[in-house]
């Protein structure tokens, strides 16, 4: 079974909390973090019962992080972060923003932490291999703050997006997103372990700056209307080809290392692939001066990015 997979569905029962500590002990023995164990079912059985309390439907567990620093996720549909507890008296306990039912998920971490999602929240925590020896760790606050964007400018240059897909448009973006919350908490979590993330991070905002935040809004509201594809007139600034270049590279390569499991996120899968490619490319091409090309499901993949 890959570690990189897709989150596990959990039901609003009491089960729910077994069924996680089993899935989440399976894949972190076939991480060979057995030293892990104890602490990653502890945490995880905590989470998923802090979530039927205090969440909503729906509930998942999945592992993201890397081989070195792997994280268990809760995710649960609630906007609302974990309440504190009603009998909380000291104010100063960090916890108690959280509830008391988290220190035990503090207490067996390294690290830990929040992060609010437009679906709702994901509550985090890296297992630590004992719960002695170390003090519990702060929590680590998340959220991602959408890049400045400037309207364009005279020298903007029009782009036609002909046929493009909504299915797969709704989907890369969801994978868009975990894999941006990745590096910013590589990077918050780990700046020393992982001096690159903040740089990537940086990075992936510049390139949210340069494309065209109508597109998204297009493509939900065209799903939101049961849409299959749609026609788009856009427009992008000329200096955003060599960046929209770079990114081609950089997302192959970050698929490269979730295949290697060197990341434990999800990568594009061949068909995101091939509608990314051919996103960026038509800003590439038709700021250079090409004319349109729809979106062809049935083209052949471009490229090919492997990691020893």
């Amino acid at each position: 079974m890959p570690l990189n997979q897709a989150p596990l569905p959990l039901a609003q029962s009491p089960r729910a909390a077994a069924d996680a500590r089993r899935w989440v002990a399976r894949l972190i023995q076939q991480l060979g973090r057995q030293d892990l164990l104890e602490c990653a079912e502890l945490g995880t059985a905590e989470l998923v019962a802090n979530a039927i309390l205090h969440g909503a439907a729906p509930i998942s567990v999945r592992l993201r992080g890397t081989a070195s620093h792997p994280r268990i996720e809760v995710l649960d549909g609630s906007p609302k972060p974990p309440e504190s507890p009603a009998h909380a008296t000291d104010s100063d306990d960090y916890l108690a923003t959280f509830g008391r039912g988290l220190s035990m998920v503090a207490m067996a971490s390294v690290a830990w932490g929040a992060s609010m999602e437009p679906q709702g929240k994901v509550v985090w925590f890296e297992p630590a291999s004992s719960m002695d020896g170390h003090p519990p760790p702060s929590p680590v606050f998340d959220s991602h703050v959408e890049p400045a964007f400037a309207p364009p400018t005279g020298n903007a240059v029009p782009v036609s997006l002909r046929g493009l897909d909504v299915a797969l448009a709704m989907t890369l973006s969801r994978q868009y997103a975990d894999l941006r919350r990745e590096l910013r908490l590589l990077a918050v979590a780990h700046q020393e372990a992982y001096p690159l993330a903040a740089n990537l991070s940086s990075m992936f905002a510049d390139y949210e700056r340069h494309v065209p935040r109508e597109v998204h809004m297009a493509v939900k509201s065209a799903r939101r209307a049961g849409a299959a594809t749609i026609d788009l007139e856009v427009s992008v600034e000329p200096e955003a080809a060599p960046l929209l270049s770079t990114m081609m590279e950089m997302f192959d390569l970050a698929d490269a290392f979730c295949k290697a499991e060197r990341l434990l996120s999800v990568q594009r899968s061949a068909e995101q692939r091939a509608f990314h490619v051919w996103y960026l490319n038509e800003y590439i091409r038709q700021i250079g001066g090409a004319a349109p090309t729809a979106f062809n499901p049935a083209a052949p993949p471009i490229g090919n990015q492997q990691v020893s």
